[in-house]
């Protein structure tokens, strides 16, 4: 077997070492050296976009959040779906990731960032959804190893109760959330639930029909019905005699 070339590197703050590596035509991204993703196997990324942008039609102006770069093809996903009044925001922490996708990466996944649709911002995609409330018809979040974060402490904050609310705010009425995870969280079901959302659990396999399942929480911000109660409380009070 061939060995792994190694043809990037960086230091990233508070993340450590970043290292792009390949092999053949495949690619791996490893940090700390700790494998975080391989280009072969990227079959949950396209099902993250099918289920986000499952409600949106290709003729309005939808506004997609796209946390989490990674090589690519979650934006060319969204890409393919939507219509040219679409707009995406991708947040990516890792600038050298940034970097990558505009150079190397780029035939990967048809150059998704050369698209004019599309805007990168290079920072916290927390932050983002805390500027933006009540912006996006769907939100797709593929940060870290999802729920259960390895590389960065910081990510934590997208996967607790504040995080999540963050995020059911910044969705426009019934807007969609959807979140990458190697696997299952009972808790982080509770949480979603907790301020909100309807919760739909989906396996898809990393490549295609073959290799490990990964876990999709797509989350949906159902509308608040309103209260029988709310017309009455709302009548003026009576005047005392």
């Amino acid at each position: 077997m061939k060995p792994w070339e190694t043809v990037e590197r960086a230091q990233v703050p508070d993340v450590g070492e970043v290292v792009l590596a390949r092999r053949d035509e495949e690619y791996v991204l490893r940090v700390r050296g700790q494998t975080l993703m391989s280009s072969r196997q990227h079959g949950s990324e396209m099902a993250m976009a099918e289920a986000g942008c499952a409600n949106l039609s290709a003729d309005t102006p939808a506004r997609v959040l796209v946390g989490g770069l990674g090589f690519g093809f979650t934006v060319r996903a969204v890409l393919d779906r939507l219509g040219p009044g679409a707009r995406i925001v991708v947040a990516e922490l890792m600038s050298p990731v940034v970097e990558w996708n505009r150079g190397v990466l780029a035939p990967l996944a048809n150059a998704p960032l050369e698209d004019p649709r599309v805007t990168v911002v290079e920072g916290d995609v927390g932050k983002v959804m805390r500027r933006q409330q009540g912006a996006f018809d769907a939100i797709l979040l593929d940060v870290d190893n999802g729920p259960k974060a390895m590389t960065h402490p910081d990510n934590d904050s997208l996967y607790d109760l504040a995080g999540v609310s963050h995020a059911f705010n910044s969705l426009r009425s019934n807007g969609t959330l959807v979140v990458w995870s190697a696997g299952p969280s009972a808790a982080y079901v509770k949480l979603l639930e907790e301020v909100g959302f309807s919760v739909q659990l989906l396996h898809p396999s990393a490549h295609g029909t073959k290799g490990p399942k990964h876990t999709l929480f797509v989350a949906r911000r159902v509308p608040k019905a309103k209260s029988s109660s709310s017309s009455s409380s709302s009548r003026p009070p009576s005047r005392k005699r």
